[in-house]
């Protein structure tokens, strides 16, 4: 836990020029080893969307420029960035003069982070920034069923705030088909800081049963005292539905609310074929999910 516990629960100031030696490198493998994921590849792919709304910089004439950087990389890279160094590391640009003109300062700031978290992960970074908000946002997830709306979760009492797997076998369906579900009722903490962290899930399962929505959400719920980044949240869920179902199609999306200014979106799928199409795109904006 040396790696992650760099900066998280420290009193660090914004360094006061650019500075991409505060960036903090977290081997993925320690958040996955638990589980038993020890060949990633061969379960998954996916990747990780981050949103920054507090990315700006000044221009060479003085002029701040500011708006929402979007950053995605693969969850094939060896490691993830540590959110609080990338905070830091955004705020080293803040009064950085880039470009004589905003168009060339952005570029430059594009270029100058994807080069940095690039070389820092040792996969291709995309970056993408956004000044205004498009006329049109896409949603990736429009046909999904929120489970605590459905009738019969009214009358259900819930006790149980520590990830409990065996929820998922319970009352599993005789029949097969295909599931799209999601639920604003994500919560867990920070694995170092313990502060919680907000979010909704989406999942999609198809597969020969299928878990009781009922206990899906009881399951969703047991996630709420416990201590993991929003990566693992989002694997650990997927192993245990692999584990239990064997899905032909699974995907699950974690869409966490922001904190310290950035929100972190890692989705993962069996197969390329079943990623969301826009919110893994660097260039595309996506709708904000009810939590964000």
């Amino acid at each position: 836990m040396q790696e992650e516990s760099k900066l998280l629960g420290k009193e660090i100031a914004y360094p006061e020029t650019y500075c991409p030696e505060i960036l903090v490198a977290v081997p993925r493998r320690l958040n996955r080893e638990i589980y038993g994921i020890d060949r990633p590849d061969s379960l998954f792919c996916g990747y990780d969307s981050w949103h920054c709304y507090e990315a700006s910089f000044l221009t060479k004439q003085g002029l701040p420029v500011a708006g929402i950087l979007k950053l995605v990389y693969a969850s094939t890279s060896e490691f993830l960035v540590e959110s609080k160094s990338l905070k830091l590391y955004l705020g080293s640009f803040n009064m950085i003069c880039l470009g004589d003109s905003v168009a060339e300062g952005i570029a430059v700031f594009k270029a100058t982070v994807a080069r940095d978290l690039s070389a820092l992960l040792h996969t291709s970074v995309e970056t993408a920034f956004f000044q205004t908000l498009p006329d049109s946002r896409p949603f990736d997830f429009p046909e999904y069923t929120l489970l605590e709306t459905l009738p019969r979760i009214a009358a259900a009492s819930f006790s149980a705030y520590q990830e409990n797997p065996a929820y998922l076998s319970e009352n599993v369906t005789k029949y097969g088909g295909e599931m799209l579900i999601c639920s604003h009722l994500l919560k867990s903490n920070c694995k170092i800081t313990h502060q919680p962290d907000w979010g909704s899930i989406y999942i999609r399962i198809k597969a020969a049963h299928l878990p009781d929505e009922l206990s899906l959400l009881k399951y969703i719920v047991s996630l709420r005292d416990e201590n993991h980044f929003h990566e693992e949240i989002c694997e650990m869920t997927f192993k245990r539905l692999t584990d239990i179902f064997n899905p032909e199609i699974l995907t699950v999306c974690c869409l966490y609310t922001r904190r310290g200014g950035i929100d972190i979106c890692p989705v993962r799928a069996n197969k390329a074929e079943f990623i969301p199409a826009c919110l893994p795109r660097a260039d595309i904006l996506t709708a904000s999910a009810f939590r964000q």
